[in-house]
This record gives C-alpha cells, sequence and structure tokens, in this order.
C-alpha cells in the first residue's frame, strides 16, 4: 500500500446472518457472507446458523475472523460450556468448550483428513488412518465433566497483579479464578487466589512422575520478584530480562517426569508433554510402529529431556546405537543425565540440519523426529530419507507441517504405513499425530 493511500474500512464489529460450513486448522469454521466475503467463525459447529460479529479483518481482507455470538439454529453437538470463562471476547485457551467431547475428536479428525489431502494428497487410507482420533486414556468421562490434563499453565498477569488467561489473538488478559483443564497438581498451588505485582506472567508446572511442583516468573521491566506463598510447596525460577534465561531462585530447578518406567529429569521449564498420559501413550505408539530390534542402530532427532532416546536404547541393546540430537542447551544436559546409564546413547547439541552432517552417518536402521510445530521441512527430510532407515516414526502436533513433510517424504521415497492420531489436548484444536514411514518400494 503506498505511504499516503487511505486506510480502508475496518469491518469489527460488522454482524453477518450466516450458515456454518465445514471447520478449519485452527479452532474455527468457516462460513461465507451473501456477498460471498469469507469467515473464520470461532464458537460455532458445523451446519450451524448463527449470527456472527467481525472481530478482525477490513474491507480489503482475504477472509474476516468472526465470533458467533447468537446461534439461530444449534447443532445437536451443542452443549452449554462447562468453563465460565469461554465464549466470545473471554479467555482464549480452549476451542470447542461448546462441542461435545465426541464431536471435537470427529473435528479434529476432518481437520488432520483436509491437511492430509490438501497438502500431502493424501486420503486416509494412502495414510494407513483409520480416521479415528483416540482419547488419552482415563479421558473418557460423564457429559459436562472436563479432564483436568493441564499440566503445565501459564498465566498472564494484568496491570492490577491479577493472574488470568489470554483472550483469543490479544494480549489482553481475562481474569481467572480458576481454569477447568487445568491438572490438579497446578490448581491445588492456587495461583489464581493471589497477586502478582510486577510479573508479566507465571507458568505452574505439576510434575506427572512426582509431586514436584515449580512455578516460573517473568517479572516486568525493573520489577523486583514478590515472595511466593502458595498452598502447596513449590520451586521458583525467573526468566531474566537480559537474556531471557530461566534461573532458579530457591527449591530444584528441575521437575522429576516419568514415562516408559524411567524417570526424566527436565530442567528450567523445558518441553515435556502437557497431558499426564501423553508421553507413555506417545512412546508406545511410536515403539509399536517401529518394532526395534537389538542391535539396531536408531536415531531420535529433536529429542528434548531423551524420552524416546531412552525408550529406544532400552529396546535396541547392549549391541544398539542411538544418537540424539537437541538444540537446547539445558535440554541436552538434561538428556545426558537422563540416559547416562546407557554407553550406547550419544547426545549431540544443535539444530538437526546442522549437526545431522557432521555426524558422517551415512545408513541407520530407525529414526524417531519430533520437530517443532513448524515441521522438519525438506532439506531435514531428505537427508533422513537418504539414510535408508527401515522405519520412521515422525511425531506431530501440527497436522499441517505434518502433511507437508509427508509430501517431502514421498518425493525422497517413503510413504506412510500407518498414521494414528490422539487428543493429547481436549477443549482446544490440538491434535498429536503418529505417523510411521517404510520406503515406497517395500511391501506392506
Amino acid at each position: 500500500m503506498p505511504k499516503n493511500a487511505p486506510e480502508s474500512p475496518s469491518l469489527v464489529g460488522a454482524e453477518y446472518e450466516v450458515e456454518i460450513g465445514p471447520v478449519a486448522h485452527g479452532g474455527h469454521c468457516i462460513a461465507r457472507t451473501d456477498e460471498g466475503r469469507v469467515l473464520f467463525v470461532r464458537h460455532a459447529l458445523p451446519g450451524e446458523r448463527v449470527v456472527a460479529r467481525v472481530t478482525e479483518g477490513d474491507e480489503t481482507s482475504r477472509f474476516l475472523r468472526a465470533d458467533a455470538v447468537t446461534v439461530l439454529d444449534a447443532s445437536k453437538d451443542r452443549i452449554p460450556a462447562p468453563c465460565p470463562y469461554a465464549g466470545p471476547g473471554r479467555c482464549g485457551g480452549c476451542d470447542w468448550q461448546h462441542a461435545k467431547p465426541g464431536a471435537q475428536r470427529r473435528l479434529k479428525g476432518e481437520v488432520v483428513a483436509e491437511q492430509l489431502h490438501r497438502l500431502a494428497g493424501l486420503t486416509p487410507e494412502e495414510a494407513g488412518w483409520d480416521g479415528t482420533v483416540v482419547p488419552a486414556e482415563g479421558d473418557k468421562l460423564p457429559a459436562g465433566e472436563v479432564p483436568r490434563w493441564r499440566t503445565r499453565v501459564q498465566y498472564a498477569v494484568d496491570a492490577s497483579g491479577r493472574a488470568g488467561l489470554r483472550r483469543h489473538r490479544s494480549h489482553e488478559v481475562e481474569p481467572i479464578d480458576h481454569c477447568t483443564i487445568a491438572a490438579e497438581g497446578v490448581s491445588e498451588l492456587g495461583v489464581e487466589k493471589r497477586e502478582w505485582p510486577g510479573m508479566a506472567s507465571v507458568e505452574a508446572i505439576a510434575a506427572t512422575g512426582s509431586q514436584d511442583r515449580q512455578v516460573i516468573l517473568t517479572p516486568r521491566p525493573g520489577a523486583r520478584l514478590p515472595l511466593v506463598e502458595l498452598d502447596k510447596p513449590v520451586s521458583v525460577l525467573r526468566v531474566e530480562e537480559k537474556d531471557g534465561g530461566v534461573h532458579r531462585v530457591h527449591g530444584r530447578p528441575f521437575v522429576r517426569e516419568r514415562a516408559d518406567d524411567r524417570t526424566y529429569r527436565v530442567g528450567n521449564g523445558g518441553f515435556w508433554q502437557v497431558h499426564p498420559k501423553a508421553a507413555d501413550t506417545l512412546v508406545r505408539a511410536v515403539m509399536q510402529g517401529l518394532l526395534p530390534r537389538k542391535g539396531d542402530t536408531a536415531l531420535d532427532l529433536y529429542c528434548g529431556v531423551g524420552l524416546f532416546a531412552g525408550a529406544l536404547a532400552d529396546r535396541v541393546g547392549d549391541k544398539g546405537a542411538v544418537l540424539g540430537i537437541e538444540s537446547g542447551k539445558r535440554a541436552v544436559e538434561d538428556a545426558r543425565h537422563n540416559l547416562q546409564g546407557f554407553d550406547r546413547v550419544r547426545i549431540e547439541q544443535g539444530k538437526v540440519d546442522q549437526v545431522l552432517p557432521r555426524t558422517g552417518i551415512t545408513e541407520v536402521d530407525l529414526i524417531v523426529l519430533d520437530p517443532p510445530r513448524a515441521g522438519a521441512g525438506k532439506q531435514v527430510v531428505h537427508h533422513l530419507a537418504a539414510l535408508g532407515a527401515r522405519r520412521i516414526a515422525y511425531v506431530a502436533c501440527d497436522p499441517a507441517a505434518l502433511a507437508r513433510d509427508l509430501a517431502y517424504f514421498r518425493e525422497s521415497g517413503y510413504k506412510p504405513r500407518t498414521l494414528r492420531a490422539f487428543d493429547l489436548f481436549p477443549m482446544t484444536h490440538h491434535v498429536e499425530c503418529v505417523a510411521i514411514l517404510e520406503p515406497a518400494t517395500k511391501g506392506s
């Protein structure tokens, strides 16, 4: 747009009566106005007729974002939101509080199928997927009850020092008294009950594998830390303003998590699966898909604190070997500590695309990769395919990134053998997938 061009008139606040179409990736559904404008509508369900109020966009926008503020014709899958803070303009932490649990999983399945088709050219059958999204163990609850699965909650703090959660696509804070999806170990800390003057955020962590509890404080510029007195014993860490590093204030700088009959140290708020059943669910799916053999050589890429490397090391035996690669310095320290009992495991620090070529490895038997939300990308995928692995397990938290990378794998001669999808983030649009790949020339 030229420098002095007039801004297009905003459409924020405009209302349209629309028929809601299919679900889209991101926690919303697609609708079109009578004039043909595309709306991404939250708080709606496919097939409903609603009044949608625009929250973002102007006359020139390719699409508009909107909230369903009045439901004129409700879906049979709609329920009253169990959370009092859910709804248009309120907390942005959940996407599907207004949908029955079974409907949430169907919607997620439709998103996975659409991404596979659009970005990888795969049908569910071609991906080896039965089309279902499986709930985690213990998450099937009576109507109106919500799984309390979130073992890590990052509270934003408003100007008055009150903790809450961010509104959707906003820096505004929705003050809350409790989070319905927070794990019991998080809720019992009582973060929402006290004030946090001078803090920008408070992250609460309740380990699944131990009684370890931790809060990580991010102060506003120049603010001093408050005296932390919560309802349960807790370690306190702070995020430094200068370097963004996480430093211990008092207590342990790590929490102890448990998965696959092994204890893992996770330091300084490092990555661990948020759902208490997620780590075991994913290890089981990956190992069932790979079927490691004694003496196998294996890679664990984006290995974090060593979850899959530990599972592989147990199964490949003394004559096998596992190399893990992870970019985070503290995660590498934790992985080396967690797996120090295995001579056959080596952990390297750095980005996968830089470290892997330097290793000189030209062939492996098995590969696990659990990349960040953006995916692995073409360069890494092509390098992995050249190593000739018998099987590759791809763990993905974003179906779009997974589908893009599956297309790259196909270019390099690998096809999905099986794909499984797990609802490890109930009430949100997120879904976890595990794809098992094998050389396309191999018979099924």
